[in-house]
């Protein structure tokens, strides 16, 4: 905590006394957690048709509501996938500097995009739940950048970010890996604390993370969370990483 309480200090006044900077082109902009407006014009939106449930980018020509394939072989505990962005040029950046430059105030401009595409689903009996880092991860970057996107979107929609995950053990990296080995290093990685479980009972809960590359972590959670009596799990992103489009047609 004290690690996290010195970065955000020092992020604040660096954000006072350097000229703030676009993280998209290094343009000079108005506010420290801005992109200049050609820069928030290219960011690139989540491709359509996709699925519902994991945000997959389908075909062209597939048609509306058609899941891929991996949710219907596996259906995941979580219902739906909602993401403004695909994981491509401003918004990767705007990932990378949040979660590897500590910049705190893009949460802000990063959640009212995620409050925006998560629309009716923010009410206020929902519960937004973070993913949570290893307590090694936590301790060596100070911060949980889920964390941050989650108490941003609470302040859109008056609710409450709960940290009712814990992370049980280190999990190695998945770059690389195919689904069933990425599937089999997050089993059994989460946990729900039993002093968590009266608050999660019968609850609705969005799960937040920055990035959705192929589901592995999101499905460990969602598992977790209703094995821990949540009525239900939605996944609310930043970014969904997506194919070539071109490739799916070969």
């Amino acid at each position: 905590m004290m690690l996290a309480t010195l970065r955000s200090a020092a992020s604040w006044a660096l954000d006072r006394v350097l000229p703030p900077r676009c993280v998209g082109c290094g343009m000079l902009t108005g506010a420290a957690h801005s992109l200049c407006l050609p820069c928030w014009q290219a960011l690139p939106p989540l491709l359509d048709p996709h699925c519902p449930v994991c945000a997959e980018t389908l075909p062209l020509g597939t048609f509306e509501g058609a899941q891929c394939g991996g949710c219907l072989a596996d259906p995941p505990r979580f219902a739906a996938t909602r993401a403004p962005h695909r994981y491509d040029g401003t918004a990767r950046l705007m990932v990378l500097a949040l979660k590897h430059g500590a910049r705190e105030t893009l949460a802000t401009p990063m959640g009212s995009a995620m409050a925006r595409a998560a629309g009716d689903w923010l009410a206020a009996d929902t519960l937004l739940v973070p993913v949570p880092l290893h307590r090694s991860r936590l301790g060596s970057r100070g911060f949980n950048q889920s964390a941050w996107l989650a108490r941003a979107i609470a302040r859109h929609g008056g609710m409450l970010s709960l940290d009712l995950l814990i992370r049980r053990r280190a999990t190695e990296s998945t770059k690389g890996k195919g689904r069933v080995a990425r599937l089999k290093e997050m089993t059994g990685a989460f946990a729900v604390p039993p002093a968590a479980r009266a608050q999660l009972k019968d609850r609705h809960v969005i799960l937040v993370d920055d990035v959705m590359t192929s589901g592995a972590t999101a499905r460990a959670c969602a598992r977790t969370l209703r094995r821990a009596g949540a009525a239900s799990v939605k996944l609310l992103v930043y970014a969904r990483v997506a194919p070539d489009r071109t490739l799916l047609h070969l």
